[in-house]
């Protein structure tokens, strides 16, 4: 019999970062679950990969129950002790207006899916995840997570939120084995987040990466992710920041411009 694969969950991972994350943790050799609300990508990237699907949303409390159960099942079915990755990647910025022509409600979807949403999911995978012996939890925050910039305020808060709960989780679980670790990408070209944020303008959207030759894209991130989760168990990567070199700081992006 064939040794099984460790089990690993991805949420957000219909799209984008997500998705590509759990294409690169399936050729790492893990079994994932790929938790995101779309049910027609998950199910087709699951299919793609020899993962499983779970239509998941994460600021849903019953939801993220019915994805704790199912992960539960397929430990059992496949003879598991436990749950070895966690990535809690869903999350998105909604907006871009300054404080004073702030929408609330955006402000607090962006808390919801960025710090409510970790929160729950970490909360009812974390006993999966201590059975392992050697767990790891990767939070996916953002450069926007350790700096303000001008009509950014909802989702830069949102975003220190993810680096602080990171923090606070990596003390609480000190003498557990489990790691609590962080990725925060900068720049990231994908076909959706900055679409989102200007409500599907497209010239708003393609504004942010205007001349820059080169920006991020998902499967860079998937590669720092999947390093950070494959590292020996006593080793943890705190937090790992990666920018596309034009980007040297968050108001400092070199673009060229015919």
């Amino acid at each position: 019999m064939s040794t099984p694969r460790p089990l690993a969950v991805v949420t957000g991972a219909s799209s984008g970062i997500g998705a590509a994350t759990a294409r690169r943790l399936s050729t790492e050799g893990f079994h994932v679950v790929c938790a995101a609300r779309r049910a027609d990508r998950v199910e087709a990237l699951a299919a793609d990969i020899d993962g499983t699907a779970v239509v998941c949303d994460v600021t849903d409390a019953d939801s993220v129950a019915a994805l704790a159960e199912r992960v539960a099942e397929l430990g059992a079915e496949t003879g598991q002790t436990g749950l070895a990755v966690l990535v809690n990647n869903a999350g998105g910025a909604f907006g871009s207006a300054p404080v004073a022509r702030a929408d609330a409600d955006q402000w607090r979807a962006m808390y919801e899916v960025n710090v409510i949403g970790l929160m729950q999911v970490t909360r009812a995978l974390l006993p999966a995840l201590v059975a392992s012996g050697a767990g790891v939890i990767c939070n996916v925050g953002s450069t926007a997570g350790r700096i303000a910039y001008e009509g950014g305020a909802g989702y830069t808060a949102a975003k220190h939120g993810t680096q602080v709960v990171t923090e606070t989780l990596r003390l609480e679980l000190f003498d557990q084995p489990v790691r609590v670790c962080e990725v925060a990408p900068g720049m990231v070209r994908t076909d959706e987040f900055a679409l989102v944020r200007f409500d599907g303008d497209q010239a708003a959207a393609d504004a942010v990466y205007a001349g820059v030759a080169e920006p991020l894209v998902a499967e860079d991130v998937a590669d720092a992710i999947a390093y950070v989760v494959t590292r020996p168990p006593h080793v943890n990567i705190d937090e790992l920041v990666l920018r596309p070199r034009a980007q040297a700081a968050q108001h400092k992006v070199h673009r060229v411009h015919d």
